[in-house]
């Protein structure tokens, strides 16, 4: 018989391993309502990982009372097999280290005491990272429960197998998760940096002249040629997107840009999703895009996100979106970087505050101030922005590749561990995960 581990991973399990049924060893948990606030330890998935939140300050779509959560305890596994077909990048178990509740929306699992609950967890993992609860949610559903399972035979390894599988995944991951996060964090400095220095250039912080006061609390002072404008005095066209979700397409072949397709100074047109002819010309009614208008996100945690519309490239607005076109008095790449610059987000932030998903009011991005060089100036400021940019840019996406690769390795390292493809005492007697680590560094610096 083929078991799901070589169905989906295409390895068969070793000889020495039983073969039993999936809802035999993994069991949904049921009726452990949290009646009577019996317990106040909110938990969540992130990433992969079971998190604690404080049940006070929870943000986002929150129940009418906590009763109806769920009660979950150490060892088991929490499963969210909800929006298969829009959230494709997800990691969609977790296992709970603590007592405390969770969303009934997620199913939540438990084992048998003959068996690790961590191998289980890594199993479902590998499962994961090959993609497999989409193929249960095809077409158009959107969830699945746990009980919507095949009822697949699957590879069982002894107690003590499990063990040391879970114990050996456990020591050797911790290694290139250090190193991820890690260079996450590299990615995070070089932002941070490159933040710090376009939002001094937009507001004059690199002339070296004379100044006057500023009229805005958070600016001490601008170059005293310098103008201080809005955002509606210096654009021809201000333009929201249509309030209406995009008709998608996978063979549309027009970019639809959302929020998530927008980065500091940058769009990114190969990750937009796509609309058809019909579907574009209807998103374009208000004002067809063109090359130097600047793109806007507006709302949900990444807004105030500006970026220009670059040459040769048609495109439409998806949903929290704004467009501007610029007039005579200001160079559209000026206008982009000072609207990334913390001088506006400052000033947009203000009147968010408190919101637990931020969405910008049009009046208040129209009164948008703008510090205002001779376009001579603009032009000289925004050369120096861009190769910044182009630098930062460059160098992000080198540590990127590094930690794709990573992740690609850790992947390939559980799914060869779970499956019992891999020697762990050899493995770990020549230092495998080490010396793929250094291979990996060589790979993406040469």
């Amino acid at each position: 018989m083929i078991t799901l581990q070589e169905r989906v991973h295409g390895a068969p399990h070793p000889p020495s391993w039983s073969v039993g049924k999936l809802h035999r060893v993994l069991r949904s948990r049921k009726n452990l309502k949290n009646a009577g606030m019996q317990e106040d330890n909110l938990l969540s998935l992130s990433y992969g990982r079971i998190i604690r939140k404080d049940i006070d300050a929870a943000e986002g779509l929150l129940p009418e009372s906590f009763e109806t959560y769920q009660i979950v305890k150490p060892g088991n596994i929490v499963m969210r097999l909800t929006d298969l077909q829009n959230d494709k990048r997800s990691l969609r178990q977790g296992l709970v280290l603590e007592r405390g509740i969770i969303t009934s929306a997620y199913d939540a699992l438990e084992v048998g005491s003959e068996h690790d609950p961590r191998f289980w967890a890594y199993s479902l993992l590998a499962l994961d990272l090959a993609k497999y609860y989409y193929s249960l949610g095809g077409g158009v559903r959107q969830s699945i429960n746990f009980s919507d399972f095949p009822n697949d035979w699957i590879g069982v390894p002894e107690s003590n197998i499990q063990i040391d599988i879970a114990d050996f995944l456990d020591h050797e991951t911790t290694h290139v998760n250090h190193l991820i996060d890690k260079k996450k964090q590299q990615i995070a400095k070089l932002d941070e940096e490159f933040r710090a220095f376009m939002s001094l250039a937009v507001t004059g912080g690199i002339y070296d002249g004379k100044t006057r006061p500023s009229p805005h609390v958070w600016l001490s002072s601008v170059p005293e040629h310098w103008t201080v404008s809005r955002l509606k005095v210096v654009c021809s066209r201000i333009v929201d997107c249509l309030h209406e979700t995009p008709e998608h397409s996978e063979s549309g072949e027009y970019p639809s840009i959302r929020t998530a397709d927008v980065e500091s100074g940058r769009i990114l047109i190969e990750t937009a999703k796509r609309v058809s002819e019909l579907e574009y010309t209807r998103r374009i009614q208000r004002l067809e895009p063109i090359a130097g208008d600047v793109v806007y996100t507006r709302e949900g945690e990444r807004f105030g996100i500006a970026a220009l519309i670059p040459d040769n490239k048609k495109l439409c607005l998806g949903q929290r979106m704004m467009m501007f076109r610029t007039n005579r008095r200001i160079r559209p790449a000026y206008l982009m970087w000072s609207l990334n610059g913390e001088f506006a987000y400052q000033y947009l932030k203000q009147s968010t505050a408190g919101a637990t998903s931020p969405h910008l009011n049009i009046f208040d991005i129209r009164n948008v101030p703008i510090l205002l060089p001779p376009l001579a100036e603009q032009d000289e400021i925004v050369s120096k922005i861009d190769l910044r940019a182009r630098k930062q840019w460059a160098l992000s996406e080198a540590i990127g590749s590094s930690i794709e690769r990573l992740n690609e390795f850790r992947s390939s390292l559980i799914t060869a561990a779970v499956t019992g493809q891999i020697d762990m005492a050899a493995w770990q007697k020549q230092g495998s995960t080490a010396r793929r680590l250094d291979a990996i560094e060589v790979e993406v610096t040469s």
